[in-house]
């Protein structure tokens, strides 16, 4: 699948195929969480990831903002996105303040009642028509319900007028996507929006993965064990990074 070419999220990042790395914010204190993410950051940064998300897996939002405060201030430059896991509203007004060029939210269609899908649809509109920020949109994304009782392309239709950029995934974090599930997103959203791999890739199925979407979002691989509780790994996103960086030259 060629490149989605004319995009605002793609045009963010200088390479092509963009790796972000996850921030998860674990820490035993705020102060702690905010260090380490800080020290993530550069790792990431320094063996050539293309930008990262900052989110509340482990941590809360307020770290988030503090993290993204700290980023604004020291590493103006990076390529930073927001997900507050629980509240969209949150994240955008995140993004806003501290200048993250895109949001990431884990599902746009799908996940709700058919009768509470316009008030969301509403209110998403407006917090879209209000920023600058770039939206990736998950659907059928891992841990989201499935209530709208719509088939996969009705839904996908209506996140493609949602959203900048879909995210798929496989059934949990650090999971394989899948191949199969790859195929079917990209040839739904053929080419309109940009297709970003969240979950599961590793340097083994990088090349394959990243040749039928235009990129990905890396956390567990990146730790110690590939298990997202751990630290970061240095020589794994070294790695990882050098299977993009060839995968980039094959394509």
């Amino acid at each position: 699948m060629a490149m989605q070419k004319n995009s605002r999220f793609l045009s963010l990042f200088s390479a092509s195929k963009p790796i972000l790395g996850m921030l998860h914010l674990k820490g035993d204190t705020p102060e702690e969480t905010v260090e380490r993410a800080m020290r993530e950051l550069d790792t990431l940064l320094e063996n050539g990831v293309d930008g990262v998300i900052v989110e509340d897996y482990y941590g809360t939002a307020d770290e988030v903002e503090q993290v993204l405060a700290r980023i604004a201030a020291e590493r103006p430059q990076a390529v930073r996105g927001v997900n507050v896991l629980h509240d969209l509203d949150r994240a955008f007004a995140l993004a806003g303040a501290y200048g993250a060029q895109f949001i990431q939210w884990d599902s746009v269609a799908g996940h709700l009642k058919p009768e509470d899908e316009p008030a969301f649809a509403e209110h998403l509109a407006a917090l879209r028509a209000d920023s600058s920020a770039c939206l990736l949109g998950g659907v059928r994304f891992k841990y989201q319900p499935y209530l709208s009782g719509r088939p996969l392309e009705e839904d996908m239709e209506l996140a493609l007028d949602r959203c900048d950029g879909i995210v798929v995934t496989g059934a949990g974090t650090g999971l394989d996507t899948g191949l199969e599930k790859i195929q079917a997103f990209g040839r739904l959203i053929a080419g309109r929006v940009p297709l970003i791999v969240g979950a599961g890739l590793t340097a083994v199925t990088a090349a394959e993965q990243l040749a039928l979407a235009d990129g990905a979002i890396v956390g567990s691989y990146f730790k110690e064990d590939h298990n997202a509780e751990n630290e970061l790994c240095p020589a794994h996103v070294a790695d990882f990074m050098a299977a993009v960086r060839q995968a980039r030259n094959i394509q």
